[in-house]
């Protein structure tokens, strides 16, 4: 007998152990037990042999008439064939590299034999069959019916292990597999089969329905580890001591709320409240605030380090790029005002100081930087990874606020957290909505607030999909149109994927773009054709920092008309002005990144227009995904269309092949009514028992989650 933990050479001989490796990955028993079918055929009902037909999955009954064992021609390796007959016709089998089946395949032997029927040189075949040879004696039409109505596991495979080798591995490991511990309480379990029979179900289901319940079990064992994971982790949360906050009259807060030129969106109210309501507490905040692109989640994060300036505390906002940090702290400072000029001359005596430091920060300003956040006269920090290295010191680290989240590990949050006294309030926040389940299964750490609702004086934008090769007068039209934005005082983004030819893009998503645009080359046929008459930019993450910035600062301040850019104008960058994008090659972005680079544009009082430039096929789901753009606005509908469309992979992202995981069979949205019902379970586990004490096995599972190299991806999502 072998348990799980055993190492694949102990069952399975050092040479297959080894292919299984180097296909897969895999080690233990416990890896290949965890290779799960991605579907199962049936065997068929028996079928004469003079009733087959090419394609047909079959099962005959069939005496060996017949065997030769041959080398292949022209390559290494050997094909078995066998012939059966059923007393009327006669049926070939083929097996290749298996000349040890010969002793068994003996002439006289009669057996069920089942598959697809191909055709090889006009004659049908059975290639690798599923097959039972009968003992004497046996009654054969009793083992035809059970071997009949049996299903066949169709595996995740290579060419050199292929589906049904790979079942064979599985079968005689489920012959001399341990029984396998239950990890799930009985009180939970209900009519679900146990760990052991729904890992042998999975395999070797008598029925579809023990297939499906077995499905079920252990998906519903994935979920729970990953809910347990978050939930202990939130419990681990709850134990920390932090500062409270509370909001106090008088202070920077309520005069900056008292000159805002405009309202509050009924919720920026509302999320205001929930943070008001964390901060106050001891316990440290984990808050993550989405939003729709522009729906003003800044402004939330800018009034909650203010609320900390009033206590006499720090705030940090860390930001992914130095654009876009950049880009934070001239929209804060011009947003304070005066309440930003502490220690300047002519400064308000009831302000605070703004202060920015990146990588490229000179060394004379950085120093003095420094010397302004180790002394605490600078109340609000904006920055990059920079913040994170040593030599930044704080006075009294109150709150961390982390925009787009998703660029950042723990270990990059938890870097800052450590340069804090006590534990911090933590506030990271996402411009990519989030589908409901995808909130339950990757943030269920933390508590989430949405922004749906957009400022009063937003301008809709109008989005369209334009194909280059069948309509180029169109494309034509689109750089007249940037023009005329431009004539009637508007400005424009040119997006492209790539920054110069033979180069990757810096989308991440772009995968080939050997014949993409690029921006150095559309910036060159805009400035010397098209767009000539206009003052055109370029911005990519090539460029110098000082670069960057003074473009930048040039398009803000309407000293460039139009910008040529990769998608380091994603996110944070607020030029109201700006009315119309072009994005080049849309079709090498996905659904969620569109939305996000459109939402630039439109940021003011006139309306948005966002065209999407293509030379994809009208047919390919690369163009269905552009049109499920241009005909909604709303980035949770759009962000469910992605993840649907994506297929998603896993729970946690696109599994490769090869990749050892914990989790195999989740999905966040067809296993919607799954994770709902996993996540109560851990939260109720967790309360009554948070180091898992009573359920040693459970407790083992998440431990093997913990170690998965999954683990860090949950961290960095």
């Amino acid at each position: 007998m072998v348990a799980l933990n055993a190492r694949l050479s102990s069952a399975l001989g050092d040479r297959t152990a080894k292919a299984l490796n180097t296909a897969f990955g895999y080690r233990t028993v416990e890896d290949l037990l965890r290779h799960y079918p991605r579907r199962y055929v049936a065997r068929g009902e028996l079928t004469d042999i003079d009733q087959l037909k090419d394609g047909d999955v079959v099962t005959v009954l069939a005496e060996i008439v017949d065997t030769n064992n041959r080398p292949m021609r022209g390559r290494k390796g050997s094909i078995l064939e066998v012939k059966v007959s059923d007393g009327k016709k006669k049926l070939s089998l083929t097996f290749f590299n298996q000349a040890w089946r010969e002793r068994e395949m003996r002439v006289g032997r009669t057996g069920l034999f089942a598959g697809k029927i191909g055709t090889y040189k006009g004659l049908r075949q059975l290639a690798h069959p599923e097959y039972l040879l009968i003992p004497d004696g046996t009654d054969t039409d009793e083992a035809a019916g059970e071997f009949a109505g049996k299903l066949i596991p169709v595996y995740p495979a290579t060419a050199k292990l292929p589906s049904w080798k790979i079942g064979q591995c599985i079968r005689t490991i489920l012959d001399v597999i341990d029984e396998i511990p239950e990890t799930l309480p009985d009180n939970y379990r209900g009519d679900l089969p146990s760990a052991h029979q729904a890992l042998r179900d999975i395999h070797l289901p008598d029925s579809q329905d023990d297939a499906s319940r077995a499905f079920e079990r252990l998906t519903f064992d994935e979920a729970l580890s990953l809910q347990l994971l978050l939930a202990r982790r939130r419990h681990q949360f709850e134990t920390l001591h932090a500062t409270p906050r509370l909001f106090r009259s008088g202070g920077l807060l309520e005069i900056f709320d008292a000159n805002l030129p405009f309202e509050l969106t009924l919720g920026q109210i509302s999320v205001g409240n929930e943070i008001e309501s964390d901060m106050k507490s001891q316990r440290p905040m984990h808050r993550l605030l989405q939003g729709e692109v522009g729906s003003g989640k800044t402004i939330v994060a800018l009034r909650a380090l203010l609320a900390v300036v009033d206590t006499g505390g720090q705030g940090a906002l860390l930001a992914p790029t130095e654009v876009l940090a950049a880009q934070h702290f001239r929209s804060i400072s011009s947003t304070l005002g005066e309440l930003a000029t502490a220690g300047m001359l002519g400064g308000s005596d009831r302000a605070t100081r703004v202060v920015l430091l990146t990588g490229s920060t000179p060394v004379g300003v950085r120093r003095e930087i420094l010397a302004q956040i180790k002394d605490g006269s600078a109340g609000i920090v904006i920055g990059t990874h920079a913040l994170l290295s040593e030599g930044v010191e704080f006075s009294d680290l109150g709150l961390i606020v982390v925009d787009e989240q998703h660029r950042f590990g723990v270990e990059q949050r938890d870097a800052l957290k450590l340069k804090a006294q006590l534990p911090p309030h933590l506030l990271v926040m996402t411009a990519t909505p989030i589908p409901r389940t995808v909130a339950m299964t990757v943030f269920g750490d933390l508590d989430i607030s949405t922004l749906r609702e957009l400022p009063k004086g937003r301008s809709p934008i109008t989005t369209h999909v334009i194909h280059e090769g069948e309509k180029p007068h169109y494309v034509e039209r689109v750089w007249e149109r940037i023009g005329e934005e431009v004539k009637g005082g508007a400005q424009a983004y040119v997006v492209a994927p790539r920054i110069e030819s033979g180069e990757s893009g810096e989308s991440g998503e772009s995968g080939d773009l050997a014949d993409a645009h690029s921006v150095e080359s559309l910036h060159a046929f805009l400035t010397q054709g098209p767009l000539s008459s206009i003052r055109v930019g370029l911005l990519h993450g090539k460029l110098a920092s000082e670069e960057k910035d003074r473009t930048m600062q040039k398009f803000a301040s309407g000293e460039i008309d139009a910008l040529v850019a990769t998608t380091v104008i994603e996110v944070g960058v607020d030029v109201p002005n700006a009315t119309v994008m072009v994005i080049a090659d849309a079709d090498r972005f996905g659904i969620s990144q569109l939305h996000q680079l459109r939402g630039r544009v439109g940021r003011g009082s006139k309306p948005g227009l966002c065209l999407l430039l293509t030379r994809v096929d009208q047919e390919s789901s690369a163009m269905e995904r552009l049109q499920a753009v241009a005909a909604s606005n709303d980035g949770f509908e759009l962000a469910r269309v992605d993840l649907d469309q994506r297929r998603e992979g896993d729970v946690l992202g696109t599994a490769q092949s090869g990749t050892r995981s914990q989790l195999r069979l989740l999905r966040v949205l067809r296993d919607e009514e799954i994770i709902e019902r996993s996540r109560k379970v851990a939260i109720e586990i967790i309360a009554n028992d948070p180091e898992l004490n009573e359920f040693p096995a459970l407790r083992d599972e998440l431990a093997k989650l913990e170690r998965d190299e999954r683990a860090d991806f949950i961290e960095k999502a």
